[in-house]
């Protein structure tokens, strides 16, 4: 498969598959494709792993796009004003990410649920008790709210992350909360109560918009009914 992603900060991703290539989507994430495209709906994996996919944030079912007759192209896009970030998924190189993150991915690539460790880190953190887990074999595409910044952590190196920011995270990092200190930055900082720290080793993507925060900032124009 070759892709290609453009148009950033309103992003697409058009891929380019042989012939028997197939692509696996949410419901509702094909924006255009080319006619020999066919399309199957599945739970893929069964309905435990549909489920559990359900409860991280996707849809109960999965579409499958296979070139037919020569070579195939389609195209998602994304939901959110933001960046699409193609990663490169094999055994031992899993990726955790934000609900309702993952886009498309080749058909060797499995989503399924990930439960944080460490129940603070999931009711507090911002990122939810329940995140997304890529595993298995080939390239896998995710929706990023706003602007991608990428780090790459040392052994032990830690990044202090605001509520919501944080969009993927390779699964050899760890996850913890922690309370901001001090009454005062609490009630006047504007920064919440806890922040989430991610430890390395491992590769951490930020987000620079996260559409919780948007929503919220929004929230006060939008005219209630009466």
């Amino acid at each position: 498969m070759k892709y290609e992603i453009l148009g950033e900060p309103l992003p697409v991703v058009t891929c380019f598959v042989d012939a028997g290539e197939t692509l696996i989507t949410e419901r509702g994430s094909m924006s255009w494709m080319s006619p020999n495209m066919k399309m199957e709906t599945t739970t893929n994996g069964g309905i435990g792993k549909a489920l559990g996919r359900m409860f991280s944030g996707e849809a109960l079912f999965q579409n499958r796009y296979t070139a037919v007759g020569g070579e195939g192209l389609i195209a998602f896009a994304s939901s959110f004003p933001g960046s699409i970030r193609a990663l490169q998924i094999s055994p031992g190189n899993n990726m955790i990410v934000q609900k309702s993150a993952f886009l498309a991915s080749e058909a060797g690539v499995e989503l399924s649920i990930y439960f944080q460790k460490k129940l603070g880190a999931g009711f507090f953190g911002g990122e939810g008790f329940i995140m997304q887990k890529l595993s298995g074999q080939g390239i896998a595409f995710i929706e990023i709210d706003g602007h991608a910044v990428e780090y790459e952590l040392k052994a032990g190196q830690q990044m202090v992350i605001d509520t919501g920011y944080l969009a993927a995270m390779t699964e050899s990092c760890t996850m913890d909360i922690k309370t901001v200190p001090g009454v005062k930055n609490m009630l006047f900082g504007g920064e919440g109560v806890f922040n989430t720290i991610v430890t390395g080793p491992g590769r951490i993507i930020l987000q620079t918009m996260p559409v919780s925060n948007v929503a919220a900032t929004i929230r006060p124009f939008i005219p209630t009914a009466k």
